[in-house]
């Protein structure tokens, strides 16, 4: 991945940086570090050349790491230490991460080494940045840390590349870090007292592929609104269950949110206006709740994003250095129970989504009642029609069940029994990325249904915010006339959610 020019720069403090930030500089944009932020990170190294000068006992500086922290060792071999504590700890398996994730967990690390307490060198972190502006991204297994003493498999890897090990991506190829580096116009550095542990102890991995995933999660979640009301439109369900008065008896930020929504992208509506009469007042629980389930998916989603916003501006190593007090401090920092429980949480959250899409779906090829064609084929019998896009959203509703299950209330010890209790985000982290992609299929199916039951309610028109969604979806999805294979109209609607297409149309035509 090339960094983006045009992109303005994101600067980084420690202290500052933004979800929407990470997700810039996951997609190409510089980073620099800002000036008082180079001033705390020059005092630290100060002082943690000063303890060693001294030969005080300091634990991964003048010790070993985990179980081997009572074994001293000689101050010649401290430059060995930290190098043997990188490779050792490289131990990752599986798929690469996606460089998006491994450029938001650099942006992180730099960002938490950037607060000054971790006592890195200018040098090793001018590198580390480097890496961001100029295109190199380490190659990192997805597969390795019990996220306890921070991502140590995933961020060992990642400090291979600054040493000139590992491998690296470098303009779309995958070359030995020594190569990339040597292309970049970048030299590797050599590891100094505590440079090893404050490189690899942290939950940035995790907590980058976190970040990522709750502003696609908030995307996710707008879309399925859109076609949640497309859906309900379609089905002539009612909207009296969007009315304020009733929302405003149950006052959850994210339900008041999403009936508010409902009304404005249904305003104006000639389908609905078609029905008033009919004489029914209540929809199956898909339909009649999309305010409560939404709702519901909405606020968790906000609490996930203030706990992802608070770990990435976290110091997470340890020890930590405070130079202003003379100090070392050993704690339990770098556990990452908050980010393994926010990511769990999010997964069953947003799994809803899915799978009360899923049964509105049903619902439409099923609408005999409603006037709706057996699975939406004016030829039913000789033609299957939309039969099998629902069997496509079940079976990633499927899939989302064994995901969601929490991954945090899983703990295995590590080092001996040093490391007695972990938090497997990494886990919860790497199964998240699976269901939000099961999320966006199976709404992606969902809108199939929604245009195709509404092209038998015209030639009235749809609302204000679903008659844009309609018209835009239609400039890319022909209508079902005939039976041919739905696969790429899937991915169409895939793409019309992931970039947030759908979305801004329907916004737009609301404002």
């Amino acid at each position: 991945m090339s960094t983006s020019s045009a992109a303005p720069a994101v600067e980084l403090d420690g202290r500052h940086l933004s979800l929407e930030a990470i997700e810039a500089v996951a997609n190409g944009a510089p980073v620099r570090i800002a000036a008082e932020a180079w001033k705390r990170v020059t005092a630290a190294r100060e002082f943690v050349e000063a303890r060693f000068a001294d030969g005080d006992a300091i634990y991964g500086v003048t010790t070993g790491f985990g179980r081997l922290a009572n074994i001293q060792i000689a101050p010649e071999d401290a430059a060995q230490l930290q190098l043997n504590l990188v490779r050792s700890h490289a131990a990752g398996t599986g798929a690469p991460l996606a460089e998006q994730h491994a450029r938001a967990a650099g942006v992180l690390r730099v960002n938490s080494l950037a607060a000054g307490h971790s006592g890195i060198k200018v040098d090793t972190l001018e590198l580390l940045l480097e890496l961001l502006n100029r295109g190199v991204t380490p190659v990192v297994p997805s597969q390795g840390s019990v996220g306890a003493s921070g991502d140590l498999a995933p961020l060992a890897h990642m400090s291979l590349t600054l040493l000139g090990e590992g491998e690296a991506f470098y303009r779309g190829e995958r070359l030995p870090s020594a190569v990339a580096l040597e292309r970049a116009g970048l030299r590797p550095v050599t590891l100094g007292p505590k440079e090893g542990l404050a490189l690899i102890n942290g939950t940035q991995v995790m907590t980058g592929i976190g970040a990522l995933g709750v502003l696609r999660a908030e995307r996710l979640a707008q879309a399925a609104d859109v076609i949640a009301a497309m859906s309900l439109e379609a089905f002539l369900g009612t909207d009296r269950v969007f009315d304020r008065r009733l929302n405003d008896l149950r006052p959850h930020p994210g339900q008041s949110h999403v009936a508010d929504r409902l009304r404005a992208l249904l305003a104006d509506s000639q389908i609905m206006r078609s029905h008033r009469e009919c004489g029914r007042v209540q929809d199956p629980y898909s339909f009649r709740c999309i305010p409560v389930v939404h709702g519901a998916v909405r606020d968790s989603i906000a609490h996930v994003r203030r706990v992802t916003h608070i770990e990435a501006n976290s110091v997470t190593d340890n020890p930590l250095v405070f130079p202003e007090d003379g100090e070392f401090l050993s704690g339990g920092n770098f556990h990452g129970e908050p980010i393994a429980l926010a990511m769990d949480f999010l997964k069953i959250a947003i799994a809803e989504l899915a799978s009360i899409g899923e049964r509105r779906l049903y619902l439409l090829l099923n609408a005999e009642d409603r006037g709706l064609p057996l699975f939406l084929t004016g030829r039913s019998g000789l033609q299957s029609g939309l039969m099998i896009v629902q069997y496509c959203a079940a079976a990633l509703v499927n899939d989302n069940k064994g995901l969601a299950w929490p991954s945090s209330v899983d703990t295995i010890p590590t080092s001996a029994g040093q490391e007695d209790h972990v938090s497997m985000g990494m886990t919860s982290a790497n199964n998240l990325v699976r269901v939000l992609d099961n999320v966006e299929g199976a709404l992606a199916c969902e809108l199939l249904g929604a245009l195709a039951a509404t092209d038998f309610r015209r030639p009235l028109r749809s609302g204000k915010g679903t008659q844009a969604a309609y018209d835009l979806a239609r400039g890319t999805i022909d209508p079902w006339t005939v039976d041919r294979v739905p696969a790429p109209d899937i991915e169409a609607a895939r793409a019309l959610i992931r970039t947030d297409a759908l979305s801004r149309a329907a916004a737009s035509a609301t404002a």
